[in-house]
């Protein structure tokens, strides 16, 4: 209930700051005027202020984590003097960037200060996609001032919560994905405004190019977003199957063309000595289907079925992945991790006696060939079993559209120190010092993060912030379902389409980052891995304002029809 009073609080206010405009405004509409945009501005002004606050009142030394040194050793061995390459099969576009970065300003504490900015930028993207919005609706029926204070709002809901904040301060992709993800919608809707609606030819063409590169960026940044860069280049797909506009079509296809060899190619050349890019794929689908697998296996060997691999080999792996499974579950079973899945496919993986390991070994290090003994195991369910895969997709999508979606993190506080200690632990393996003695910066960082470690300031989450978050968490479902029903009437409708049409296309073209974003981990790895579900916030909450708008010009177009001027 609490949360709801905060909602409704804060709604009353910006109301009744909208409503005293108005009266102002039906005698002195110069004046209201100005006093409507002082307000709309000062209260901008605040909301970014306090977000800065926000960021840069804490520690600025970034937060290690396991994933850290792949991403991070690559940097440090060229400003040692060695190549930069692959490691730990990351790509090379955030490496490359902390590269520079360190290049730039050898202190570890500009990463976090660099991804707290862009962070304020994706707040600025997401307000002007909103502003850009409004061209959508051929004649809006919400006023001017309310579909502003509303984008406000959005922002405010993204630049203040306290888990954007903590990405931020992590050294991995993700503390960027955000901003990725704000220019990539701001470009993909500016294409749709000027090819589709305003018919604009060189402004269609230049963000239709702009929408093209920070899609294959976004990919490249994380691979786990192949699914949302496919969406997001739909609508650039739907320009070049229409007739005309050739000179534009030429120049965004050679726009493709040299964007896939700027980010993709360097990629592939980097990646041909790294052993785990090859690697990763094949063993994360075998890990995190290996109940599946398992159970596979024993139906073919009950049914005696012919298998490129002998009978006493199969019955080798299912004992290893049956043991390797109940431990799993068991040591788990008070934590509720991976709760949807069962087990934790990390325990398959990174233990020294994992499956994963022991299976290497059998193959005598020989990985082509383990790598196809996955891909083997992976692919027999999908023509065995295509149901039992289905289903195991259709529960890690459920954990997503859950009744209050996880995109949200609630907590009133984040403890960092926790977060610094399992930095410490991760960057103290026997292989790392010599690194860290040959960099200053980086000897520098470690003793810093030691210190943290033990006396970290634990990241607040007020109750203003924290309400709201956890209405838009508890609404995502029932507005998606809402938006579904009203999208479908009014793609179906001459009436409504004329009217509401590209507005109701946006909302679900929006929902759909969502339901690709979800659905490739969903095929591939496990939603429960919560990094999957909270760097989609930032699109999240567009889109649930999005269609809150959407909802309220639908009901009020349905009153003008039903009671029409006279």
């Amino acid at each position: 209930m609490r949360a709801y009073f905060w909602t409704a609080l804060i709604l009353c206010c910006i109301f009744a700051l909208i409503r005293v405009v108005r009266m102002i405004g039906t005698s002195r509409p110069a004046a209201a005027a100005r006093l409507g945009s002082f307000l709309y501005w000062g209260a901008l002004a605040i909301i970014f202020a306090l977000a800065a606050w926000l960021r840069f009142r804490l520690t600025l030394d970034p937060i290690a984590d396991p994933d850290t040194w792949g991403y991070l050793s690559p940097a440090l061995r060229k400003l040692t003097g060695a190549e930069f390459g692959h490691t730990h099969g990351r790509n090379f576009t955030y490496p490359g960037s902390l590269f520079l970065l360190l290049k730039v300003c050898p202190d570890f504490r500009a990463i976090t200060v660099v991804q707290h900015l862009l962070g304020l930028v994706a707040g600025a993207m997401l307000l002007l996609t909103w502003r850009r919005t409004r061209v959508f609706l051929p004649f809006p029926r919400v006023a001017h001032d309310v579909h502003a204070w509303l984008g406000l709002m959005a922002a405010a809901m993204y630049l203040l919560a306290a888990e954007p904040i903590r990405i931020e301060m992590q050294i991995r992709p993700e503390g960027v994905c955000a901003f990725l993800f704000s220019i990539n919608i701001y470009l993909v809707v500016q294409f749709i405004a000027c090819r589709f609606i305003e018919y604009r030819r060189f402004p269609a063409m230049a963000f239709g190019a702009g929408a093209v590169l920070s899609s294959i960026l976004l990919a490249s940044a994380r691979a786990s977003f192949w699914f949302v860069a496919i969406v997001a280049l739909l609508p650039v797909g739907i320009f070049f199957i229409r007739p005309g506009w050739w000179r534009e079509k030429l120049a965004i296809g050679g726009s493709t063309v040299a964007s896939a060899a700027l980010l993709l190619l360097p990629e592939q050349l980097l990646s041909r000595h790294d052993e785990v890019s090859h690697t990763f794929l094949p063993t994360t689908l075998f890990v995190v289907h290996a109940d599946l697998i398992r159970d596979q296996i024993a139906r073919d060997l009950k049914q005696n079925v012919e298998l490129p691999y002998s009978r006493a080999w199969l019955e080798h792996v299912e004992t290893l992945l049956s043991t390797a499974i109940a431990e799993s579950h068991a040591a788990n079973a008070n934590t509720r991790r991976y709760a949807v899945l069962g087990f934790d496919p990390d325990d398959l993986r990174y233990k020294p006696s994992s499956v994963s390991e022991q299976l290497r070994r059998d193959f005598r290090n020989d990985l082509p060939a383990l790598c196809a003994f996955y891909r083997f195991c992976y692919w027999r369910i999908w023509q065995q079993q295509p149901m039992l895969m289905l289903k195991k997709i259709v529960r890690q999508m459920a954990v997503f559209y859950a009744p209050k979606c996880p995109a949200y993190r609630l907590a009133k506080s984040l403890p960092l120190s926790n977060a610094y200690q399992q930095g410490v632990a991760s960057l103290q393996r026997l292989d790392y010092p010599k690194v860290w003695a040959a960099y200053l910066p980086a000897s520098d960082f470690m003793q810093r993060t030691r210190s943290l470690a033990r006396d970290a300031p634990v990241l607040e989450q007020s109750s203003y912030i924290r309400g709201p978050l956890t209405v838009l968490a508890q609404t995502y479902r029932p507005l998606l379902l809402v938006a579904l029903i009203l999208g479908g009437v009014v793609l179906f409708s001459q009436t409504h389409r004329r009217s509401l049409g590209w507005l109701a296309g946006l909302v679900l073209f929006l929902y759909s980052y969502n339901f690709a974003a979800c659905l490739e981990v969903a095929v591939v790895q496990s939603l429960e891995v919560g990094r999957f579900v909270i760097i989609q916030a930032i699109f999240t909450i567009l889109v649930q304002f999005l269609s809150i708008w959407f909802i309220v010009e639908f009901v009020l177009n349905q009153r003008a029809i039903r009671a029409p001027d006279k």
